[in-house]
């Protein structure tokens, strides 16, 4: 008879964060950089993959290159962008260009450069689950190491979850075959499936939307599918951008957003989807122009742009295409509109790590069952626990519009660090907004 092997003896660390995207990748940077805690972070995958399903080779960032991992906090850090031009000998091109927003694709190679050169990124360790030891009062994960899921166990003081959000797909789209619609996480990954439609629709606008529509107008342009595109907002409305508008992305309002009652918050933020869901006037230009060269082809597929419009169900079709359910969302007039594959540009929740569920008695929530996160980001939990569990970009509802923008990492960070070593070990920016909120 085999007797079940021996749990090994468990890795005792400060913090373990779980997830390797760029705000966890920024912890580790800053974590190296200074005399604090221990720190190891543990990422599922076998290497750094950033927004593949939209790594189109023109794709520009929203923020510019002081949005780094560090720079925002410790300028003279070795792993900030500009060291990272350096290391490869691009300082000069990049200073040249003078064009201060780096594409996807550079902004991905620096964030591997970056997690290269820190040990304290472990790939390849997918955490199971973690529970919480009241005896020892440390948090214990288990994570299954490398391809034959050798167990390794990990005790620490505090926990950071930067396992990131994951593709929403609404009622009105879920109930359609696998076949017939794809989020735009995956729309790189769908190229056979896009070329082989005779009509392609995209639900939704937003950043990806508009991506995703400009990729299908230039197909449309060589002979590809016909498009359509369906948004229910307004316009096809540009990311607000503007200096003042910017402030609200920065520490001084997040410290006066914190401090509203959360009915006041989610109201602000239904408001202010401009500054987080918009779509980057280049995009816009681009799609244009590409519309504008229409003009001069014959012979192309029909192409169609409406605002306002609601999708409010869809079923598949007896041509075997898909059938939407729409609604003028001014005259209230319905009708149906029929295509062949739906991209759907629905947006992201912050995704529900199923290793939480033995503790998940322990974590407060509030009605609509997100985290209550305070304002140093770690999540209440019940009275008992001495741990803490930080959270990155899970806060859009408690931290507002800078939950999800990169240029706020670095400083969530900082506060993250000096709240676990109880001591300042990164100097907070105090002076960073002419408004008073």
């Amino acid at each position: 008879m085999n007797r079940p092997s021996a749990e090994p003896r468990p890795i005792d660390i400060d913090v373990v964060a779980i997830g390797c995207g760029p705000f966890n990748l920024g912890l580790a940077a800053l974590a190296s950089h200074v005399e604090g805690p221990s720190l190891v972070v543990l990422e599922s995958e076998a290497e750094l993959r950033w927004h593949r399903g939209m790594m189109f080779d023109d794709a520009m960032l929203q923020v510019n290159f002081l949005a780094d991992l560090v720079s925002l906090i410790e300028p003279r850090h070795p792993l900030s962008f500009l060291s990272y031009l350096h290391d490869n000998d691009r300082l000069y091109p990049f200073y040249i260009r003078q064009a201060f927003h780096s594409t996807r694709k550079e902004y991905e190679h620096y964030l591997r450069w970056a997690a290269a050169k820190l040990p304290s990124i472990q790939f390849s360790h997918r955490v199971e689950k973690i529970a919480w030891h009241p005896r020892e009062e440390r948090f214990v994960v288990h994570a299954l190491h490398g391809a034959r899921g050798e167990l390794r166990l990990f005790r620490a003081r505090d926990l950071v979850l930067g396992v990131g959000t994951e593709p929403s797909m609404p009622p009105s789209l879920a109930g359609l075959p696998p076949g017939k619609v794809l989020h735009t996480a995956d729309y790189l990954r769908s190229g056979e499936r896009i070329d082989g439609a005779k009509h392609v629709t995209v639900v939704g606008s937003g950043q990806s939307g508009a991506e995703a529509a400009l990729d299908l107008l230039r197909r449309n342009l060589t002979g590809g599918p016909a498009m359509s595109w369906l948004t229910r907002t307004v316009s096809f409305a540009p990311l607000d951008y503007t200096k003042l508008v910017l402030e609200m992305t920065t520490p001084a309002y997040i410290d006066h957003f914190h401090g509203l009652p959360q009915e006041k918050r989610d109201r602000l933020l239904a408001e202010q989807w401009r500054h987080y869901k918009g779509i980057s006037t280049a995009t816009l230009e681009l799609i244009h122009d590409a519309l504008y060269r229409r003009d001069l082809e014959e012979g192309l597929a029909p192409v169609e742009l409406r605002c306002g419009i609601t999708v409010e169900g869809a079923a598949p079709a007896r041509n075997g295409g898909v059938l939407l359910s729409c609604r003028d969302r001014d005259s209230d007039r319905v009708f149906e509109h029929e295509t062949d594959l739906v991209v759907a540009a629905t947006g992201y929740v912050p995704r529900r790590p199923a290793f939480l569920e033995p503790m998940e008695h322990l974590v407060r929530r509030d009605d609509k069952k997100r985290y209550i996160v305070r304002r140093d980001h770690s999540v209440e939990l019940d009275e008992s626990v001495s741990g803490r569990v930080f959270v990155s970009n899970a806060d859009l509802h408690s931290h507002g519009a800078a939950a999800p923008d990169l240029g706020i990492g670095a400083y969530r960070n900082a506060i993250i660090l000096n709240t676990v070593a109880g001591r300042e070990l990164y100097r907070l920016p105090r002076h960073t907004a002419y408004t008073t909120f």
